[in-house]
């Protein structure tokens, strides 16, 4: 296999990665964050109807503790492979302009993920706290 086919494929395997990232990451906010902001702001019925319509979601719900961990054990391993030293891109020009243009795009994609996951997180694992510590500080 030529190295020109090999560098492309090498791209649309990086390009795979980060979709999957994206995708796992948003399955975190569906299931966990979305229905506690819709209780939140009074729509506690469209909560409930969402989750009666679409059935996958409540099996997301149930395992929400090994949905995060194996979204963020992917997140980390991504955020790895593409911040770590020594990362380089081939020297022929076309190729390396490609390269470049796809290690911005998959960044792109990590940090869109990481925000996503990171929201899902908040809301699912430290709202309760955080509006405990309100209530301790401010005495709500």
């Amino acid at each position: 296999m030529s190295a020109k086919k090999t560098t492309v494929l090498k791209g649309l395997e990086q390009s795979r990665w980060g979709w999957l990232l994206l995708f796992t990451s948003t399955t975190t906010l569906i299931c966990c964050a979305l229905p506690i902001l819709l209780v939140s702001v009074g729509f506690g019925a469209v909560s409930a109807a969402m989750f009666s319509n679409i059935p996958f979601l409540v099996d997301l719900a149930h395992h929400k503790v090994w949905l995060f961990a194996g979204s963020g054990g992917m997140l980390a391993l991504a955020g790895w492979a593409l911040y770590r030293p020594g990362r380089t891109c081939p020297t022929d020009p076309v190729l390396a302009a490609k390269c470049e243009t796809a290690d911005r795009w998959n960044r792109r994609f990590f940090n869109v993920a990481a925000g996503i996951w990171a929201i899902g997180f908040t809301a699912a694992y430290l709202s309760l706290p955080f509006l405990d510590l309100y209530e301790k500080i401010f005495g709500g």
